[in-house]
């Protein structure tokens, strides 16, 4: 069996696919992944031996060049042309096919894989993108909803509507270009009958609906912890477990003062803090020893051993630190990250940060909370009912 793994999007579209490809791999299937062609993409690739088939820009790159939503548009069918090329190329003798990511590449996958007569899956990592009476869908940057739309349905109405008019057209392009009839609802193209939901049912449970017949998985994470670095090992041994405090993929401007404001925060509880460089590049403000900047690390191997975790709320992120029992203060900065800092405080095992732009006083304030004895306990008690393997569920189900 063959499998074509396809995403394009950030470290947390590309990591969980590392799960499911060793796992796939572990029965007897051969795989591969179409992502962008970033380096750390590639190197976490290569430790698990799965091939990166490099496609489109750099997501890197693209994150950080921060195009006014206008150019949406464009920008999606760069990528649904790069999806229809690359993809098309590599999806050929599969015997299926993954598609994940932004919404354009995966309805370009999607097409590929219909034209070229492949079995596929539609897959998300948050519940936000599956339609439900029950939540919100997320807005489209330049297209919010009207205020005086508060139903769900509706909402969920002018967000197809949207996806339609931002992508229809040059995904229908491309499709009646490569000898597919034209779509006229990108999203439904995109879902399916059966999407899958690749989140763990405790810190995330979805509700059925009568819309869809979603399968929730479980994550998708591979549970074998790298070694940290040496310096970093060092560190921990040296004192109590610190604070980590990194954003992962998010720019995060003023990183500089970002980094002040948050071991300051960290200080002031008495902890030390382990700063995260990530896509803001974030560093020691100092040179005081209870401070110490890493690079890319494990976080399994990380989480386990600190007193706490501040992030984006990246949802592989957030399952990591739940898995850990390690409280968390999440700071959303787009997309789905709202409704994981949402998710950690009603679940008790952490504080939802009010806004994207921490203060001294509300990082601290955040801080606080997190730390309190009773959301210690919450976290901890969480993390032995947490941990469903996702990536072990879907891969016995592609091979059946």
């Amino acid at each position: 069996m063959r499998v074509l793994l396809s995403t394009y999007g950030s470290r947390g579209d590309v990591e969980p696919l590392v799960g499911l490809a060793v796992r796939l791999r572990e029965r007897g299937a051969g795989v591969r992944v179409c992502a962008p062609p970033d380096e750390d993409f590639a190197r976490r690739l290569a430790e698990v031996d799965v091939p990166l088939v490099p496609v489109g820009r750099s997501a890197r790159a693209l994150t950080r060049a921060a195009p006014p939503p206008s150019s949406l548009p464009e920008r999606a069918a760069l990528v649904i042309a790069e999806q229809f090329e690359t993809v098309g190329e590599a999806a050929r003798g599969c015997d299926a096919v993954v598609a994940t990511g932004m919404l354009p590449a995966a309805a370009g996958a999607l097409s590929v894989a219909e034209r070229l007569g492949v079995p596929a899956v539609s897959v998300t990592f948050q519940q936000l993108t599956l339609p439900s009476p029950r939540r919100r869908p997320l807005a489209y940057p330049g297209r919010p909803f009207p205020p005086d739309v508060t139903d769900p349905r509706a909402l969920w109405d002018l967000d197809a509507r949207y996806a339609n008019e931002l992508f229809g057209a040059a995904l229908n392009s491309q499709r009646t270009a490569h000898g597919l009839p034209p779509v006229d609802d990108v999203r439904a193209h995109v879902l399916g009958e059966r999407p899958w939901l690749a989140t763990d049912p405790v810190l995330d449970p979805w509700e059925p609906t009568e819309e869809l017949g979603v399968v929730q998985t479980g994550a998708w994470f591979l549970p074998n912890r790298r070694p940290l670095p040496e310096g970093l090992e060092a560190f921990l041994a040296a004192g109590p477990p610190p604070v980590y405090v990194g954003f992962g993929s998010m720019p995060m401007h003023g990183s500089a003062d970002l980094a002040r404001v948050a071991v300051e925060a960290v200080r002031a509880h008495g902890h030390r803090a382990v700063l995260s460089r990530g896509w803001a590049g974030l560093t020691a403000a100092d040179d005081r020893d209870d401070c110490f900047t890493v690079g890319e690390v494990d976080h399994q191997s990380l989480f386990g051993r600190v007193a706490a975790v501040v992030h984006h709320g990246g949802a592989g992120t957030t399952a990591t630190a739940a898995r850990a029992g390690a409280p968390q203060v999440v700071v959303p900065q787009a997309a789905d990250q709202p409704y994981w800092a949402d998710r950690v405080a009603a679940l008790g095992i952490g504080a939802a940060h009010p806004g994207p732009v921490p203060t001294y006083e509300s990082l601290a304030a955040a801080l606080g909370r997190a730390l309190a004895p009773g959301t210690v306990a919450r976290a901890a008690a969480l993390a032995g009912r947490a941990g469903t393997d996702g990536a072990t569920a879907a891969a016995e189900l592609l091979c059946s």
